[in-house]
Order: C-alpha cells, then sequence, then structure tokens
C-alpha cells in the first residue's frame, strides 16, 4: 500500500499538468485562429480540475498514458478552418514535447547540485523530487508520441482526417467514439507497446536528458499496472 501511494504521490503532479498543458494548448491556439469557444466556458485556465477526466486520469495511473477533459473546439468559427485544424491539432503534441524539455532541463539542473546542499537529507529529499521530474519528462513524451498516432480521436487521427479527400476522411471520423478502446488494445494486447512505442519513449527520452537515462528505465516500471 506505501509503495502504491509513494507512485500516485510522484505521478499526480506532472501527469495532471501534462494533460492540462495539452488541452489549454489546444483552446489557446483555437482561440489565436479566431474561435474563442474554450476561452468563453473558462477552459483555457491552469487549474486541472477544469479539465479533470476521471478514466483518463485511471489510465494515466495503471498504464502511464491517459488523457484529460477536451477543451471544445468550433472550427467553423475560424477564418482558416483548415489551417486552423492543423494548427490546433498539432499544439497539444508540440506543447507535451516542450514541456518534456523543461523537465530535462530540470533533471540535469537537480544532478548538479551539491548534495551537501541538502542538508544531510539528500537521498530523502532528492529520490522523491528526481523521479516526479523524471515521470515528467517520460509522461510528457509518451502523450506527445501517442497523439501522432493516426487513430482518431487522437491528434494524430484528427491530422490524418484533415489530410484526406471528404469521403476517406468521413470514414476515418467513424472511428472516433472507439479510438481510445482501439488503441488500447492494440498497445496491450499486442506485442505493439513493447516492440514500438517503449522503446520509442526510452529513445526519444533518454535524447534529451543525456546522462539521466537510469531515472527514465526506472520511471517506466512506475505506472500502477507494473
Amino acid at each position: 500500500m506505501e509503495s502504491i501511494l509513494a507512485k500516485i504521490a510522484v505521478m499526480l503532479v506532472p501527469a495532471f499538468f501534462a494533460v492540462t498543458v495539452h488541452e489549454v494548448a489546444h483552446g489557446y491556439m483555437a482561440d489565436k485562429f479566431g474561435d474563442p469557444t474554450g476561452r468563453l466556458l473558462g477552459r483555457l485556465t491552469f487549474n486541472p480540475l477544469k479539465h479533470f477526466d476521471f478514466l483518463g486520469t485511471i489510465s494515466l495511473l495503471v498504464f502511464g498514458f491517459g488523457w484529460a477533459r477536451p477543451v471544445p473546439v468550433n472550427f467553423g468559427n475560424m477564418k482558416n478552418p483548415y489551417w486552423g485544424r492543423l494548427a490546433v491539432t498539432l499544439a497539444g503534441p508540440v506543447s507535451n514535447f516542450l514541456l518534456a524539455l523543461l523537465f530535462a532541463v530540470s533533471l540535469h539542473l537537480l544532478a548538479a547540485i551539491p548534495e551537501q546542499t541538502f542538508l544531510g537529507v539528500g537521498a530523502a529529499v532528492v529520490e522523491p523530487f528526481r523521479l516526479m521530474l523524471a515521470f515528467g519528462l517520460y509522461v510528457n513524451i509518451i502523450i506527445g508520441l501517442l497523439n501522432l498516432l493516426p487513430i482518431p480521436p487522437l491528434d494524430g487521427g484528427m491530422i490524418l482526417i484533415s489530410l484526406l479527400p471528404e469521403k476517406q476522411a468521413a470514414l476515418v471520423a467513424r472511428l472516433e467514439p472507439f479510438g481510445y478502446v482501439f488503441f488500447v488494445m492494440i498497445a496491450y494486447y499486442t506485442g505493439f507497446w513493447r516492440i514500438v512505442l517503449a522503446p520509442a519513449v526510452f529513445y526519444v527520452a533518454s535524447f534529451i536528458s543525456v546522462g539521466q537515462s537510469a531515472a527514465i528505465e526506472q520511471i517506466m516500471t512506475f505506472p500502477l499496472s507494473r
């Protein structure tokens, strides 16, 4: 029980921050392209309670990836719906990759602080914080990469719908209600996660956090299902 509670404590803050920033980025970009829907509904806020999704949070804790309640976007309000849709869709994953860089820099800064600075309580203070930063790096990369997969309602799926001719786009759009279930089945009941996604996440995380790969390896076994 103590181990599970410790994992939840380390995971919650960076996980909520990751999905909140992802959704705010969508809404902010929509507002810039002429659709104020998210702003008028009070969703352009970093208050995680405004974006809380129960199933998405449980998924984050159990599987290591999840989602927040989507910020509503009305592309019909935009002067250029085509480019607006692409910009809004890409804003989410891009925001997560930028956050991953921020967490990577923070990991390096923490490693550079002399141990004596923590007045003899180094491991007790530094280790949980190091794991929190490592999980922040991990969860932002995984959310960013997963959302580029061409499966609606993931961002990559919405990009695919934007690029396809109208008839083919309508067919792909029909998958949207089943997209998350479809993805979970592929990721966890085939070798897709083990063979493709997990190595990709580890490679990207290790690349941008040079010298911190041990923390990344540790945190990739952190979700509660493992």
